[in-house]
């Protein structure tokens, strides 16, 4: 996966320098090292398939019970609606859904 010039060879390290700087992911040496490659790694992870989180687990399968369990209990025919779409999608299609909510509940009246 390649943005602004920058690679990223994994979901994984995609995830750890997209996301606030931790511990463990500086450890591994995934961590973004700067505030731009941060950024990069932000609009690459919106422009990411929602299926490829499917295709390439952040955590192998055989060392996670967490992992197994998400793959495991994976319903198709739920994700069947949304799996077309990017994360960034993702993301502004639960926001429109929210704001219909808020706004059929009176919380948007001016």
């Amino acid at each position: 996966m390649t943005f602004g010039g920058r690679r990223f060879d994994s979901l994984r390290e995609l995830m750890a320098k997209a996301t606030p700087i931790r511990s463990g992911d500086v450890l591994a040496g995934i961590a973004a090292e700067s505030a731009e490659e941060q950024v990069a790694a932000q609009m690459q992870l919106a422009d990411t398939p929602l299926t490829q989180f499917l295709s390439e687990p952040l955590i192998p399968y055989e060392s996670d019970e967490v992992t197994r369990l998400i793959f495991d209990s994976h319903n198709a025919d739920a994700f069947a609606p949304v799996s077309h779409m990017t994360v960034g999608e993702f993301r502004e299609w639960l926001l429109a859904l929210l704001w219909q909510f808020f706004e059929s509940q009176g919380h948007f009246d001016i």
